[in-house]
């Protein structure tokens, strides 16, 4: 009755399963009936790197014709005849894994619509399939809109889903019939779209009928095997006790799945089990074991290349994974430990640094062997993959080697090229090591807020102090300032300047004896112009203090003076080209030249000539370039931002993020005179990818660049000024006195307080 193919897939055997399809095939190349049973078990095992290129071959054969396969045995038990829908059910499901919900949306939506369309043969309306992916694909939707926090979008597929049920006329030629399969998928749909809304009530309220479904349905995928069935099982109904206050219940369930070793083996309900467990002793008021539970939580959530929430397809929970930051944080201030509190703090923004750019592979390897350290790269991105990969058979040993493989892989990357590897793993520097590449006239302020819990660590050469500050309303009043500083023709500005004055700086001004402030900040305060913020007797910070920022204090640690031997030499792009007069920048082009005029060592390009081709071609002999040009912030896709040059054949014409961390630059100045250029998209763990850090990377040392769209006859004003300064002044002082000069011209800080300069100061 059954196939052999047929009995490995029903048994959950897909490890076996990938070695039977794969057996003899070409996967690139073949046909349909070969290829279906690959790409299931790709996607049961989590093995991304081989699913994506197998569901592209069968989606291509798919649309030339080839989308009916033969079933080995007498039932479809495991997939329709007709198999048109499953490539966008996979991607939906992936899609959820990566945390990429709009996408997972769209593939789920295409799957939905796909249904009426598709010629069902008799055996899978038999099967009643078109009902079973009708089911899979609501649940889906509930379950990434539920995820993206689109919460009323969710309800209304849970609805749905919930009245859904099976007719009388339909009949599945399995035991029970088809109402106990149709009924199992769906209470599996509907655990995990609870979980994911947090309804943890509605979980425990039909929690027998949802475990009953959730193991007919994943033992499906993952037979017997403990770590990827009995324990999310039993971590939902934990989660769910301790989130309606069942604490007892809760924390006795959860010691029980940490002793036992196999819990490990699932990293993405590991660290989230030890997060409430800590959570339960901080309450319980035992501080060392929480503290304990959140470090170990956050060393599994290290261990991985990047996010990917390999469970969230199955369990409809994706936890907040800077939360175990922010509350180890919060609690290693309040024992008085504030040297390791920074140190999670800088690890917290490499996270969220690791996690933007999970997705890029072709970085710049600045180093003496670029070609091993591109291997090294290669090798770690396959040791995390292989990491993940959901495997029944494995065993403890082959898991042990795969971690140890992935710590080798880091290790190499780190001694073969430090600056890449902070970008690709979770790296830090501890605060002695920053104290001593601190100036002796500098104090570093870098702050860090998890909702009203807004702390600021002092560093400085002397040694690093904590203060606890009042972080209530804090977003609300930066984006209060930032708007009302886009009113030039008004004062109102100055009352969030003067709240956020009394937030931010007066309680540190005690431990900030030096005129020279180094800021990392955090979260929104990413978006705020620290130099008009008002003392109460009317003066602005910019009066006394000179400021640069840094993306991270461990930056310090790659900021490396300029090369001796290298001539001063200037590249200036202006007022490209974009193919529409009204993008066209008047002053721009007169800054620019104004500008390259001032140097004689520049070379100018302007119109078709300020492309990104000649950029790319030539950037990389100059210490400094300038760009008079539009920029674009795009929040969902920070790696997109980019300035726009003129294009041509060889480029699109906009320099993006992405593309300047495959640059090597060696400029000790990079001046973004642009519309937003410094903005970057603000990530959980606060690390902003924009422009700035891009350059950073690329090999700047110095960046200048803007938080909002600035005037062009204000910013060439300022700009002549800048570059003058710089003929005696280090570049904090050349932009800090360019301002105060500009501020003279146009009083309102709208025309002058937008730039910043990120980096060294000299």
């Amino acid at each position: 009755m059954f196939h052999e193919q047929d009995r490995l897939a029903m048994g959950g055997q897909y490890s076996e399963l990938e070695r039977s399809s794969e057996e003899g095939k070409d996967i690139s190349s073949a046909k349909s009936t070969d290829l279906i049973e690959a790409c299931i078990s790709y996607s049961k095992l989590k093995k991304y790197n081989k699913l994506f290129a197998c569901l592209d071959q069968l989606e291509n054969n798919i649309k030339q014709g080839d989308k009916l396969v033969v079933h080995h045995g007498m039932f479809s038990w495991n997939y329709p005849e007709n198999i048109s829908v499953i490539p966008a059910l996979l991607k939906a499901e992936a899609y959820v894994e990566f945390g990429d919900y709009e996408k997972s949306v769209s593939f789920a939506k295409t799957a939905y619509e796909l249904l009426p369309a598709v010629e069902w043969t008799s055996k899978d309306r038999t099967n009643s399939w078109v009902r079973r992916f009708r089911i899979r694909s609501w649940g889906l939707l509930a379950l990434a809109y539920a995820l993206k926090g689109d919460h009323n979008q969710a309800s209304q597929f849970v609805t749905q889903l919930e009245n859904e049920s099976a007719t009388s006329s339909e009949f599945w030629l399995t035991p029970g019939g088809i109402q106990s399969a149709i009924n199992k998928e769906k209470g599996f749909e509907l655990a995990r779209a609870y979980m994911a809304l947090g309804q943890y009530d509605r979980i425990l309220a039909a929690k027998g009928n949802f475990w009953d479904a959730f193991a007919s349905v994943s033992e499906g995928m993952f037979g017997t095997l403990f770590a990827f069935v009995d324990l999310p099982k039993a971590f939902m109904t934990n989660k769910a006790l301790y989130e309606t206050g069942h604490i007892k219940e809760a924390k006795e369930g959860y010691d029980r799945l940490l002793s036992k070793p196999e819990t490990k083996s699932n990293g993405e309900i590991y660290w989230a089990i030890l997060l409430d467990r800590g959570r339960i002793s901080q309450a319980e008021g035992n501080m060392n074991q929480a503290i304990d539970f959140y470090k170990q939580s956050i060393d599994v959530i290290e261990s991985q290349r990047s996010t990917i929430n390999t469970e969230a397809s199955k369990i409809g929970f994706v936890g907040d994974k800077q939360a175990v930051y922010g509350r180890l944080i919060a609690l290693l201030v309040e024992q008085g430990q504030a040297g390791e509190a920074f140190d999670y703090v800088e690890r917290s923004k490499s996270r969220a640094l690791v996690d933007m750019l999970a997705s890029k592979k072709d970085f710049a390897a600045p180093a003496r062997d670029p070609e091993k350290v591109k291997l090294v790269l290669a090798q770690l991105d396959t040791a995390d993959l292989g990491m993940r990969v959901q495997d029944v058979d494995a065993k403890s040993d082959a898991r042990s080697t795969g971690t140890r493989n992935l710590q080798v892989a880091r290790d190499a990357l780190q001694t073969a090229a430090p600056e890449l590897s902070s970008l690709v793993t979770v790296t830090s520097v501890p605060s002695a090591k920053l104290s001593s590449l601190i100036g002796s006239d500098e104090t570093l302020i870098e702050y860090y807020y998890n909702g009203d819990n807004l702390i600021a660590f002092v560093l400085s050469r002397t040694g690093l102090s904590v203060t606890k500050l009042n972080g209530s309303g804090l977003d609300s009043q930066v984006q209060a300032l930032r708007a009302a500083i886009e009113q030039p023709g008004t004062e109102t500005w100055q009352t969030p300047s003067r709240m956020l004055y009394e937030k931010l700086w007066k309680p540190l001004e005690s431990s900030i004896p030096t005129k020279n402030v180094i800021i990392v900040a955090h979260g929104s305060l990413h978006y705020l112009p620290f130099s008009v913020l008002q003392a109460s007797d009317g003066s602005l910070l910019i009066d006394s203090v000179g400021l640069r920022f840094l993306p991270s204090a461990s930056v310090l640690k790659f900021l490396h003076p300029l090369s001796t031997k290298k001539d001063s030499q200037l590249l200036v792009l202006g007022n490209p080209d974009l193919g529409d007069a009204k993008l066209d920048l008047k002053f721009a082009e007169s800054e620019a030249r104004l500008i390259a005029g001032m140097n004689h060592t520049t070379r100018l390009l302007v119109r078709l000539d300020a492309s990104e081709t000649n950029f790319k071609k030539t950037a990389g002999i100059f210490s400094k370039l300038h760009f008079a040009t539009h920029g674009k912030f795009q929040s969902d896709d920070p790696l997109n931002s980019g300035l726009y040059l003129a294009k041509d054949i060889k480029n699109d014409g906009v320099l993006t993020v992405g593309e300047l961390y495959s640059m090597n630059l060696d400029a000790d100045l990079v001046t973004l005179s642009a519309c937003e250029t410094g903005l970057g998209k603000v990530a959980n763990g606060d690390d902003v990818v924009g422009l700035t850090r891009g350059f950073l990377y690329a090999g700047s040392r110095s960046i200048v660049a803007s938080l909002w769209s600035v005037d062009d006859q204000a910013t060439a004003i300022l700009m002549k000024a800048f570059y003058e300064n710089l003929s005696d002044k280090n570049k904090q002082d050349a932009l800090r006195l360019a301002q105060l000069k500009s501020r003279k011209i146009f009083s309102h800080p709208f025309y002058w307080a937008a730039f910043q300069l990120t980096g060294r100061a000299d």
